[in-house]
């Protein structure tokens, strides 16, 4: 019997997760990683947690004004509650957490290309946002990285972020030769898009949030590192933990998981933090969004839609998602 395409995405996500967690775990002293997950300053571990539970309101702000340069009216308090809502299903169905914003979106009148475009334009800036951080911290990472192929990799993704931009930016001024040669699809969902980053009022506010989010990540990272007793700067922090979350961002894992982990291995062995310790930071990250995605749960089981949910209609509205021109 042949799976279903969306069925062995999964599959691979889950050995791609699975694969390089039991890599690293055989390469690691597993009584010394226990020991470190056991020793962590609990106050800095709450501290790291309270950081992600106030990430999702910098989320929540980021998500409404782009909606809001779309033309939806979202207040504040329902798209705090769709979103919390979404980061509960990140951690228990796969691509679950946009399905669900997207559906709670169309629960409450929201056009498809509206909801769809919003999900799509949150991504975009945040990862334009993420580019801008790692372009301010390349200077400091030239004197940490000895392999030159990294910090081209690096340069490619800023280039091709920076490319995406112009290309959106400046789509009024595309010759008319070439956007009758693009479907209208693309064009139209390319519009919706970039209204953002047009968009005069809120504009600052828009940006400042999108990079407040990875400063958050940043900080988070930080703290635990103080809390396991590992030796690492705030530069090296600010400079580091952006690769991290770069390489996090690709979706061939489940919720990151294992590639982030691999990444912060990497990534703060550039500043002399042992394998051990960096694989803490990491482990202790993921279950820090994973408290918050249980408060997110909570929120669900008194959500007025729950009763009208399945996982039927989640996989359905991620299959038409996927099917949007992005």
């Amino acid at each position: 019997m042949k799976l279903p395409a969306k069925a062995l995405v999964t599959l691979v996500k889950f050995a791609v997760s699975i694969g390089i967690l039991v890599l690293l775990l055989r390469t690691q002293d597993l009584s010394s990683l226990q020991a470190d997950l056991l020793a962590v300053k609990l106050h800095m571990l709450a501290l790291a947690v309270l950081l992600l539970f106030a990430q999702t309101f910098v989320l929540c702000h980021r998500w409404i004004l782009i909606l809001r340069a779309m033309s939806v009216p979202m207040g504040w308090l329902p798209g705090w509650r769709i979103l919390i809502i979404s980061t509960f299903f990140n951690q228990v169905l796969p691509a679950g957490g946009d399905a669900v914003r997207i559906w709670m979106l169309r629960r409450n009148g929201v056009q498809w290309s509206q909801t769809i475009g919003s999900i799509v334009a949150d991504r975009f800036l945040g990862l334009l946002a993420l580019g801008f951080i790692l372009l301010a911290g390349l200077p400091f990472l030239l004197a940490r990285v000895p392999d030159n192929s990294l910090l081209f990799a690096i340069a490619i993704i800023l280039s091709a972020a920076c490319l995406g931009a112009i290309a959106l930016v400046t789509l009024d001024w595309w010759p008319p030769g070439v956007i009758a040669a693009v479907p209208s699809r693309f064009v139209q969902f390319a519009m919706l898009v970039r209204a953002p980053l047009l968009a005069a009022e809120g504009r600052a506010m828009l940006i400042g949030s999108a990079i407040a989010v990875h400063l958050i990540t940043v900080a988070t990272c930080y703290v635990l590192a103080i809390g396991l007793q590992a030796p690492i700067s705030a530069l090296d922090a600010f400079v580091l933990v952006p690769l991290v979350i770069l390489s996090s961002a690709i979706p061939i894992s489940i919720g990151g998981w294992g590639v982030r982990e691999g990444a912060m291995v990497a990534a703060l062995g550039l500043a002399g933090i042992a394998a051990d310790k960096a694989l803490a930071i990491s482990v202790l990250l993921g279950l820090g969004a994973l408290i918050v995605g249980l408060f997110g749960g909570l929120v669900w089981l008194i959500a007025p839609e729950r009763a009208s949910f399945s996982p039927d209609q989640a996989r359905t509205i991620t299959e038409r998602a996927d099917a949007a021109p992005v």
